[in-house]
């Protein structure tokens, strides 16, 4: 089950606060504003089942392009990014927090800049990973996999491998592919799979979202199933050594998958 902490209560704290400190640095630099009186909704923090990477969903009023630097000190040491191939600013945001550690509590700072250079940033504020689910379906074989073929691919930055690293916040890309998109996988021997997950990759204007898919395995397709972070149990498990997952319903444009995952017990 996916785990979600909003922050409510604690932006009001920080609220006035931050509104103290606005300020603008030295002559000639981007002023410096709370992001608070800008935020058109609560934060929300939602976790994957290994409790190592989440989505952090926030909208707000003025558009910004959007960045979260996070870590379990005052030098945090990582950032999240909006996953946006086109970059600019907007409303709506969902950077991925990834490399995170079970049953750890992590400082952040939420923070993003407008078009005429003003850069809201919020105070240090906190969050704490749950534990690790055991989904019950085995181990997740797919970043042992590697790639057959598949229907193709925007540019090496969104090279197909990118489906099966283990790292959520790279991307497969098609060139365009809506829902023609494929990707075959070779697991490298026989497995028996119990389970699969799909993350969809999508863009901030709503396209090239994934919404159901199938999965063929020793030439029995299974599905339509709907994407998301949780693993869909296979109505009976199959074994075979090529999986092909095939997009089933999008909405067009360059579809793919943030992470593929293949369950096994074996």
């Amino acid at each position: 089950m996916i785990r979600i902490i909003r922050s409510a209560s604690v932006l009001v704290a920080f609220v006035l606060a931050l509104t103290a400190c606005a300020s603008s640095d030295a002559e000639g630099t981007a002023p410096v504003q709370p992001i608070e009186p800008i935020l058109a909704s609560d934060i929300a923090i939602a976790f994957d089942p290994s409790a190592t990477t989440a989505t952090l969903t926030v909208e707000t009023a003025v558009p910004v392009a959007c960045s979260v630097v996070f870590g379990v000190d005052d030098s945090f040491g990582a950032i999240a990014v909006d996953n946006d191939m086109q970059g600019g600013a907007h409303n709506a945001h969902g950077p991925l927090l990834a490399g995170l550690v079970p049953e750890t509590q992590y400082k952040y700072v939420l923070q993003g800049s407008d078009a005429s250079g003003t850069l809201y940033r919020s105070d240090v504020m906190t969050f704490m990973t749950p534990p690790a689910t055991d989904t019950g379906f085995g181990a997740n074989i797919a970043a042992e996999a590697t790639i057959r073929d598949f229907s193709s691919e925007f540019s090496d930055t969104f090279a197909a491998a990118n489906a099966i690293d283990g790292n959520p916040a790279t991307e497969w890309s098609t060139s365009g592919d809506g829902d023609a998109a494929w990707i075959e996988l070779d697991l490298g021997q026989e497995e028996q799979v119990t389970a699969v997950a799909y993350r969809t990759r999508q863009m901030i204007d709503g396209s090239a979202i994934t919404e159901t898919f199938t999965i063929t395995i020793d030439g029995t397709t299974h599905g339509p199933f709907p994407t998301g972070s949780e693993p869909i149990a296979l109505d009976n498990s199959a074994t075979g050594r090529v999986v092909r997952i095939d997009v089933d319903q999008t909405t067009g444009g360059n579809t793919g998958a943030t992470e593929i995952e293949i369950y096994s017990t074996n």
